[in-house]
């Protein structure tokens, strides 16, 4: 008789063993199924959106450039230095065709504003590209002030020399 209750035992164990085993291997299985569904519904999705047809966009139209006159100033050196002069070449980019006659009445105020600002800088102050960005966005910030309302997108430097 505790032989048959040893048994019995034993086999309660093993099942309630294979529930756990069978409950793990449930488990397991609906992960594995819910992360292939939510991959093949991302797949969908990613392929779906692809197909969309969007109503096309008319092509930019290209921008506008201004010539400035070419302007040549000396840079503020230390006494006893030599004198090193700066000559720049630069061009105004607009993005409208109607800006360009409204701007163009007002180049002489650019040209003295950048002469005025240009002839306080130092060498140091053109040094390497970092340099050459801050004078960019300086001057753009100066155009776009003498200009008002009208907008400049961009200065660009056509020449710049320091001798």
């Amino acid at each position: 008789m505790a032989d048959n209750e040893q048994a019995e035992g034993a086999d309660g164990a093993e099942a309630a063993s294979s529930k756990k085993s069978k409950l793990k291997l449930i488990i397991a299985a609906v992960g594995f199924i819910a992360i292939l569904g939510a991959g093949a519904g991302g797949f969908f999705l990613m392929r779906g959106h692809g197909e969309e047809k969007h109503a096309e966009a008319p092509p930019p139209k290209p921008p506008s450039f201004v010539e400035v006159p070419d302007m040549m100033v000396n840079l503020v050196g230390a006494p006893g230095e030599r004198v090193q002069y700066l000559r720049v070449k630069v061009v105004l980019e607009i993005k409208d065709d109607k800006q360009v006659e409204a701007i163009k009445p007002n180049l002489p105020r650019v040209t003295d504003l950048f002469q005025t600002y240009l002839r306080e800088l130092r060498p140091s102050d053109i040094n390497g590209s970092a340099g050459l960005f801050r004078l960019k966005e300086e001057l753009t910030k100066r155009v776009n002030n003498a200009v008002a309302p009208q907008q400049v997108s961009a200065v660009l430097f056509k020449e710049i020399v320091v001798q």
